[in-house]
C-alpha cells in the first residue's frame, strides 16, 4: 500500500477539494470568467431600458406640447307668441306656431388621434426582464459545487479510466516536487534583490524600537504568506528580516 505525499503549503490552492464550502482559487477563476460573460448582456438590457425610457419621455413631451382640443357650441331658439283672442289671433296662432324651434349644438374635437400614443414598460415589465438575467448570475456563483461532481461521476461509471486520471495528476506532482525546492530558493533570491520599501523599512524600525508593537504589525512567511506565529523561524542571517513558517523552513 503506497502512502500519498501530502500536498505542501503552496501547493494547496493549485487543488480542489469537494468537502470544501469555501470557493478555490481555480474555481473563482472560472467564476469571475462567467459573471464577465454576462456583462454584455447587462449592458444590452441597460441599454434597452435607457431607449426605452428615453423614447417614452420624449413622446410624453410631444403629446403633451402638440395637443390641441377644439370646442363648439351654438345654440338657437324661435318662439312666436301671438297675442289676442279673436279670429285672426287664433288663426296666426295656429300656423305661425309651427315655426317654433329650439336646438342647441355642442361639437368637441381634438387631434389626440393623430399624436404618438407612448407606451413604456411597466414596473412589472422591468422585472420580468431583470428576473432571467438575475437568475443567471445566480446560476454561474452556484455552479462551483454541481461542477464538483463531475469526478465523482466519472469515477462511478468509469473507475478505470479515472484511476489512469488520477495516477497521471499525482506523477505530474512528483514531477514539479522534484523542482519545487529549486523554484522556491529562486523566489527567495529574486525577492531579495529587489530593494525594501518605504514603509517595510518604516515597519522594520517600529519593531525594533517598541517591541510590543509585535502582536500588532505581524510580520508573514516569505513564501505562502502566513502570519507570524511562534513556530515561525527567522533567517539565520543577521542582514536578512525573512522570516518562514515550519513547513516552508
Amino acid at each position: 500500500k503506497k502512502t500519498l505525499l501530502p500536498l505542501l503549503q503552496e501547493e494547496t490552492p493549485s487543488y480542489i477539494f469537494p468537502c470544501h464550502l469555501a470557493v478555490q482559487r481555480l474555481e473563482l477563476q472560472h467564476m469571475v470568467l462567467e459573471l464577465l460573460r454576462c456583462i454584455p448582456l447587462l449592458l444590452f438590457l441597460l441599454f434597452v431600458c435607457g431607449l426605452d425610457h428615453f423614447i417614452f419621455s420624449i413622446l410624453s413631451i410631444i403629446q403633451h406640447h402638440s395637443f390641441i382640443e377644439y370646442s363648439y357650441q351654438t345654440s338657437h331658439h324661435l318662439s312666436v307668441n301671438v297675442m289676442g283672442t279673436s279670429l285672426m289671433a287664433q288663426l296666426l296662432r295656429t300656423t305661425m306656431g309651427a315655426l317654433n324651434s329650439s336646438f342647441d349644438t355642442q361639437v368637441e374635437t381634438s387631434n389626440r388621434a393623430c399624436l404618438p400614443q407612448p407606451t413604456g414598460m411597466t414596473r412589472e415589465q422591468y422585472l420580468n426582464t431583470c428576473l432571467p438575467l438575475g437568475a443567471l448570475a445566480v446560476l454561474c456563483l452556484a455552479q462551483v459545487y454541481p461542477f464538483r461532481l463531475r469526478r465523482a461521476i466519472a469515477a462511478f461509471y468509469f473507475p478505470k479510466r479515472e484511476k489512469t486520471r488520477v495516477l497521471f495528476l499525482y506523477n505530474k506532482l512528483l514531477r514539479q516536487r522534484e523542482n519545487f525546492s529549486q523554484l522556491r530558493r529562486g523566489r527567495v533570491a529574486r525577492q531579495a534583490r529587489q530593494p525594501p520599501g518605504l514603509v517595510t523599512l518604516l515597519l522594520q524600525w517600529c519593531r525594533r524600537r517598541w517591541p510590543w508593537l509585535r502582536r500588532c504589525f505581524r510580520r508573514s512567511c516569505t513564501l505562502c504568506g502566513i502570519p507570524e506565529t511562534p513556530r515561525h523561524r527567522p533567517c539565520p542571517n543577521p542582514d536578512c528580516s525573512a522570516l518562514y513558517c515550519e513547513p516552508c523552513w
